[in-house]
């Protein structure tokens, strides 16, 4: 992506001895909201400090609107970051937390008010400028911190983990406030975050990391539907994951056949658990476990082809502890995996 408005090119981060991030390469357009999707250690946050400047590259370069800003100082290279912890002055109102950031760059006055007023029009805090931050929900607060950051004008808008310290109701109303005020902003925004649903979510794309590196980058539609691999796969939910060898399951109890033909260049099948047929197919198994989960219900099978997750409509008889079902795994129902391992 050469003409990317933020560019990380070959770029390797460590901590002393140890390799966090390996000759990385990713590029971000303009006004695009990316997530930035992994499990602990996986590299995410580390890339996020590289970008803010909190981090200094042993390798590699980082450009930002045609500028190098590899080496450029984390107060001078217009990234704004808002920390999961919020981070707000408890001693400050509303107004101060957002204005802080302004009067240590000397804007006073009627463009301080001007900013200020607009930063929390944005976030809808109008009414709460006079208010301490222990006055203030936990949605609450992560808005002051997001208006704070957006007073400053950044190119770039760093998230980390913003929704984790939120409930589940505060959380859906997050998601829909940090999108419209990054539609209207035009900012390029980066969150990091181990929460699939909320990347899927939220951004234009999704970049998947593991162990340093970059497993696939996607619409979340592309993620979602079609993972690249066995990790990004179990990742988004494809519970039931296979190596394929010689056109045949790879099982504890040796290859398995499938009743289709798996696609020559598949290394691998995964099912999300919708997709397993149950009470009818080739394979056998005893059910281990049971959840109801409102619309459907949710099946643990113990198997020779080893544990199987399924899912059905719950509006059909449920199956006991102990049963014995026949279920299929249709090749059209699998995600086709590019990689395994």
């Amino acid at each position: 992506m050469s003409d990317a408005y933020l560019k990380l090119a070959k770029l390797t981060l460590a901590y002393g001895d140890t390799v966090a991030v390996k000759d990385l390469d990713l590029g971000i357009g303009k006004g695009e909201l990316v997530a930035l999707l992994g499990p602990s250690g996986c590299g995410k946050t580390t890339t996020m400090r590289a970008i803010a400047g909190l981090l200094t590259p042993a390798s590699g370069r980082i450009g930002l609107d045609g500028a190098d800003i590899t080496r450029v100082s984390a107060n001078k290279r217009a990234v704004g970051l808002v920390f999961q912890s919020y981070a707000l002055f408890p001693h400050l109102t509303v107004y101060e937390n957002v204005a802080f950031g302004l009067r240590l760059k000397s804007i006073s006055g009627a463009d301080l008010e001007a900013r200020v007023g607009a930063g929390l029009k944005s976030v809808g805090l109008t009414a709460f400028a006079g208010r301490k931050p222990a006055e203030l929900s936990g949605g609450q607060q992560q808005r002051v911190a997001l208006a704070r950051s957006m007073v400053m004008e950044p190119k770039v808008l760093l998230l980390d983990e913003p929704l984790s310290n939120l409930d589940a109701r505060l959380r859906l109303e997050m998601r829909a406030e940090l999108q419209r005020v990054q539609k209207e902003t035009g900012v390029t925004m980066i969150f990091v975050t181990h929460d699939q649903v909320e990347a899927l979510a939220l951004a234009d794309r999704i970049v998947v990391m593991l162990n340093g590196g970059i497993e696939q980058i996607g619409t979340p539609e592309e993620i979602y539907n079609n993972p690249a691999s066995a990790f990004v796969a179990d990742f988004v939910g494809f519970e039931n994951v296979f190596a394929l060898k010689d056109g045949k399951l790879t099982t504890p109890n040796g290859p398995v056949a499938l009743s289709g033909a798996a696609p020559d260049s598949a290394a691998g099948l995964a099912w999300r658990p919708r997709a397993v047929i149950l009470g009818s197919g080739q394979f056998h198994g005893t059910v281990r476990g049971t959840s109801f989960a409102g619309n459907t219900r949710e099946y643990l099978l113990d198997t020779p082809l080893g544990p199987i997750k399924a899912e059905i409509d719950a509006g059909l008889p449920p199956h006991d502890i102990g049963s014995a079902l026949a279920f299929d795994l249709p090749v059209a129902g699998a995600a086709n995996l590019k990689r395994f391992g």
